[in-house]
């Protein structure tokens, strides 16, 4: 993930110490000031603009809404008021992340769960080729994984290259998600486009925990 840095710590320490830039950053247009208050996860300031009509789809140059900020730091209040305050819970940075997609990769079960509720698609991916599900068995969170499993994405999809969850998890090395992924049906035999099997990639990168659960089937 590529965060923006909205404030240095050098500007951010002056704009403390002197009351003429800290009224500069206060003249902020509003939907500025709603950027910089998800940024910093000061609700009061994202109420306060939000009040003052700012737009809750506002996107820094990244591209990055509050919404997909509260998903990839696991904010739950932000996103609740984000998403209450009419945010699309779709919207993608530039680089195609979506907030489930942050979510995802962060670990954030709650939040992912949020997301999903409101409407959060599971098929979208990002620039990487990659979708939520991906990153959270590659990651190897078992909670978020099963969340999307259970929310009808499909154990044996493909995807880049033809490769599964279940191959990306093994590749990892993240037992639990191997685990998890054998147990709701995830077929072994699949193979990559390079012809190699979940348990091959496992053993080429040396996880041989990984490989043990494939060899005691």
């Amino acid at each position: 993930m590529i965060h923006l840095r909205i404030c240095s710590l050098a500007l951010c320490a002056l704009l403390v110490a002197s009351p003429s830039l800290a009224q500069t950053a206060t003249n902020l247009s509003v939907n500025a000031q709603l950027l910089v208050a998800a940024r910093h996860g000061d609700m009061k300031a994202v109420e306060r603009a939000l009040a003052q009509g700012a737009v809750p789809n506002s996107r820094n140059r990244l591209g990055k809404t509050p919404l997909l900020m509260a998903s990839e730091k696991g904010n739950v209040a932000l996103a609740e008021t984000m998403l209450k305050a009419g945010a699309d819970v779709n919207l993608a940075s530039l680089e195609r992340v979506t907030p489930l997609m942050a979510a995802s990769y962060g670990g954030h079960v709650v939040l992912a769960r949020l997301l999903l509720d409101a409407g959060a698609r599971t098929e979208p991916i990002d620039q990487m080729k990659k979708p939520a599900i991906i990153y959270a068995a590659g990651l190897g969170h078992v909670d978020v994984l099963a969340l999307l499993l259970d929310r009808g994405v499909a154990v044996d999809a493909a995807y880049e290259n033809d490769l599964t969850a279940l191959m990306w998890a093994a590749g990892q090395g993240q037992t639990g998600a191997v685990k998890l992924l054998l147990q709701r049906g995830a077929n072994p035999d699949l193979r990559d486009a390079r012809g190699m099997t979940a348990a091959e990639i496992a053993k080429q990168a040396s996880h041989t925990h990984v490989l043990a659960l494939f060899e005691a089937r």
